[in-house]
């Protein structure tokens, strides 16, 4: 039988499970509640709980596997296999994850970001067609992103390459939770979405029925701003248009700098689909030289929820190489 391999997508609520074989097509997935409780000490040794279970139910032994891969919030050590800084699972101090993982299953374990590990499974089975150069940008709560040049993951020297949300766009714009101004996560994030109709609300006096529930004090969210704007309401349109210009600035910029072959759009604000991946092309066109417009394409993520488990197993196939 092929090796196969292991991937999971740590998360605030759920921790994601996949059992993969060599190819990248999942096999089995599941899910279980992640326990923030107690400082998130439960997390890690639900986890290796729940993995030697599901080995039990499909009759497997860890000799059966190349390896487990992860994808994490926080600040992560790959080469000690550690993470500190995952806030939203009350990870404040540090957690030898790889440790406690390999010692509970006996199945080798890599471990990285969650954001470069959904860019790596974009790559490898979605929109990026396994090209080697291939840029991602998640729009959830907040944007973040990973870089794949010349097939490699780039990380950088403190291990922040890819931080696309900390670009900035717009250096008299919102404050960002970082400390500066203008970051492409205060404008492009679903939060943003809703904080530049907030903004623009103020001095807009046509007429508009989204206009009319933020001046209502309804509450309002970055699919009703996308839903508004492809009922063609003017005001929403106008929002659109603010958030997609520095959304192509920003893919601009990433283009002419690294020239990929895709930068794929993921997260909940790329739900909004076609009506959002043409109106940023059209920016990023604007903002790029001929040779970068003509090669790079902005295309919308494939993989949805399962990029994150692809891209953390795919981890797992470097344990190949050794």
């Amino acid at each position: 039988m092929t090796k196969k391999i292991i991937g999971i997508d740590l998360g605030g609520t759920t921790v994601k499970f996949a059992i993969l074989n060599a190819a990248g097509d999942i096999q089995q997935k599941w899910s279980i509640d992640t326990n923030i409780l107690d400082d998130g000490s439960h997390i890690v040794p639900d986890i290796v709980e729940s993995i030697n279970h599901h080995l039990g139910l499909y009759d497997m032994q860890p000799q059966d596997f190349v390896g487990i891969g992860m994808g994490t919030p926080g600040s992560v050590d790959r080469q000690a296999g550690t993470v500190i800084g995952a806030y939203n699972l009350n990870w404040t101090t540090l957690q030898n994850v790889r440790q406690q993982i390999e010692t509970g299953t006996g199945i080798r374990f890599a471990i990285d970001n969650d954001a470069n590990v959904a860019a790596l499974g974009e790559r490898w089975k979605g929109a990026g067609e396994n090209n080697p150069d291939v840029v991602f940008i998640t729009l959830g709560t907040g944007v973040g992103g990973g870089i794949i040049a010349e097939g490699k993951l780039l990380h950088g020297v403190a291990g922040c390459a890819g931080e696309i949300g900390h670009v900035t766009v717009d250096p008299n714009g919102f404050e960002c939770t970082c400390g500066k101004r203008g970051c492409l996560e205060t404008i492009s994030s679903a939060t943003g979405v809703v904080r530049v109709a907030r903004q623009l609300a103020e001095e807009y006096a046509g007429d508009s029925q989204l206009k009319a529930n933020l001046d209502d004090g309804q509450a309002v969210t970055s699919k009703d701003v996308f839903e508004a704007a492809q009922s063609d309401d003017p005001f929403a349109l106008m929002v659109v248009d603010r958030v997609c210009f520095f959304l192509g600035l920003a893919c601009g910029n990433l283009g002419n700098t690294l020239n990929p072959a895709s930068i794929v759009l993921g997260g909940g604000v790329s739900a909004a689909g076609e009506f959002l991946r043409v109106r940023v092309e059209n920016y990023f066109k604007e903002f790029t030289f001929p040779q970068v417009r003509e090669s790079t394409q902005i295309k919308l993520a494939q993989l949805g929820n399962d990029a994150g488990v692809i891209g953390a197993a795919s981890l797992a196939l470097d344990f190949d190489q050794d």
